[in-house]
């Protein structure tokens, strides 16, 4: 064996490692940009639906979207910590209905919206829906839970700092593509209404009372 062997295998090994680790930041960013694509439109006055072709929704004049019983889709799976540190799973609150609201404590429509989630969050107890929040782009719990005690939050949100639980939503269906975004499951758990801008107290509870009202 001469005596170059040993500085070339050093030297192929070393362009292994380095081509190995160029993938690794490849898939890394590839991974963030499609989280940063979901979210772009974050914090604007609404969005567009998901996918195009076969989608199974009717969007209204409100910009509020809705689905056909027969027609829905369930959501994903959607479990973690909150941000209060609590493992929740949405899928246990099947038999309710569920609003889901997407925000962030840096975001200014959620603020605008806030006191009309606390209130109906509140007038619905007791009454079969379950309000869950999805916290996403806050990268601490502290200006979360500032947040949540400034507007009388008190029912319990999944922390999301970087997306990767509305990734989970299927292109064609009603994916949250905006912050904030609200959507009504049904007691089944399928999605049932959507929208992708800030509600009033009326708007929110025009999407509410249908599928409340539902058997």
């Amino acid at each position: 064996m001469s005596a170059d062997s040993a500085p070339q295998r050093s030297n192929r090994t070393t362009r292994a490692t380095e081509r190995t680790r160029r993938v690794r930041r490849s898939a890394a960013l590839t991974a963030g940009l499609a989280a940063t694509a979901l979210l772009v439109s974050a914090c604007g006055s609404g969005g567009t639906s998901g996918g195009g072709g076969n989608t199974n929704f009717v969007t209204g004049t409100d910009g509020v979207a809705t689905v056909a019983e027969g027609e829905r889709t369930p959501a994903p799976d959607l479990s973690g910590k909150t941000i209060a540190g609590k493992t929740l799973d949405v899928a246990d609150y099947k038999g309710k209905v569920v609003v889901l609201n997407v925000w962030g404590s840096w975001c200014n429509p959620c603020r605008a919206e806030a006191k009309y989630f606390a209130k109906v969050s509140k007038d619905y107890s007791g009454k079969g829906v379950q309000f869950i929040g999805i916290n996403t782009r806050d990268t601490s719990t502290g200006a979360a839970l500032a947040f949540e005690k400034d507007w009388g939050i008190t029912y319990p949100s999944l922390y999301d700092p970087t997306g990767k639980l509305l990734l989970r939503f299927k292109k064609g269906t009603l994916n949250p593509q905006a912050i904030p975004s609200t959507l009504i499951l049904d007691r089944d758990g399928k999605i049932a209404a959507r929208s992708l801008s800030a509600l009033s107290e009326e708007r929110l509870l025009k999407m509410l009372k249908p599928v409340v009202a539902e058997k």
